[in-house]
């Protein structure tokens, strides 16, 4: 219950038109500046310069352009131009080929179609240069909308493409054999959201296991799943079943967010575990960063010390 009272409380203030400007004068302004611990900078290069400090670590790297739900077909296409664009800047810069976009921010919630064709773009791009891309999933009024896109594509021959589902929807356990059975690769992850009794669990333990049941099926059935958390009984509960079962450690990997729990990504690494650091970068920072409070407010300290020490 005080997990979804803190996401509530964090997703509330993510909409402060006040709380936003301030956040954005003062949190990426300098390169200690308290947002840069969770955003790898506003623009594709100072991204690209912190994907390669994170892959001489040993770790992969999935790259995202922060933004979501635009208001009209101009800033869809817009938003899709910019991810063209940083195609083209990940293959000059030589990392490794492989982003996430959202389909709010392409145009799911103005038009389908619209939406359809910006992400067939991005696609044919990232095709060009072999890159994979993962379509991120959103609040629970898109998953549906976003699977069956996602479903669409990958059977016009789109395989380059996957998908995220939620432990915390009760729809998910169900999505996971969907996806499976297409042979496609899913992130797995807890989700960020606040979501209504009606589609969801409210309780971080049944969270927790629909996370564990979910992430069987996917490390025994899938197709080399992510399984993305900072949790670690969820990173020993999926270590000890796939030991189990006698998965390779090649057939599945680990993924978090950049600037979380670096201690447990570099035991990963060290222990030989595929591991992906997720790396988001953009203008359109500030709901992302506010869902991360949301999931672990002990930062709102580390936050306000910086916003203070800052002015």
């Amino acid at each position: 219950m005080l997990d979804a009272l803190s996401k509530s409380f964090f997703h509330g203030l993510a909409r402060s038109q006040t709380l936003k400007h301030l956040a954005s004068r003062y949190g990426m302004r300098r390169p200690r500046s308290f947002a840069r611990r969770f955003i790898a900078g506003e623009t594709i290069d100072e991204a690209l310069d912190s994907a390669r400090a994170i892959q001489r670590t040993g770790c992969l790297i999935t790259l995202d352009q922060l933004g979501e739900s635009v208001n009209n077909a101009g800033e869809a296409d817009a938003a899709t131009r910019t991810y063209l664009t940083a195609v083209d800047r990940i293959v000059a810069a030589g990392v490794e080929r492989n982003i996430s976009v959202k389909l709010t921010q392409l145009g799911l919630g103005i038009d389908r179609g619209t939406c359809v064709d910006n992400l067939r773009r991005i696609l044919d791009a990232a095709r060009a240069h072999e890159f994979f891309v993962r379509i991120d999933m959103e609040n629970s009024p898109y998953v549906e909308a976003t699977l069956d896109i996602f479903e669409t594509l990958w059977n016009a021959g789109y395989r380059n493409a996957g998908v995220v589902l939620q432990s915390a929807l009760f729809r998910s356990e169900e999505d996971a054999k969907r996806v499976n059975a297409l042979g496609a690769r899913v992130r797995l992850v807890k989700g960020a959201y606040t979501e209504p009794r009606a589609v969801a669990h409210q309780d971080k333990a049944d969270v927790d296991a629909a996370f564990v049941r979910i992430m069987q099926a996917l490390v025994a059935d899938g197709v080399y799943p992510a399984i993305a958390t900072h949790d670690p009984k969820m990173i020993d509960a999926t270590k000890a079943f796939a030991a189990g079962r006698g998965i390779a450690k090649e057939r599945y990997e680990f993924q978090m967010l950049f600037g979380i729990r670096r201690d447990l990504q570099a035991a990963l690494v060290a222990d030989g575990y595929m591991f992906r650091v997720y790396v988001p970068f953009g203008q359109q920072w500030f709901p992302y960063f506010m869902r991360r409070l949301g999931e672990r407010p002990a930062n709102v300290g580390f936050v306000l010390k910086g916003i203070l020490g800052e002015r």
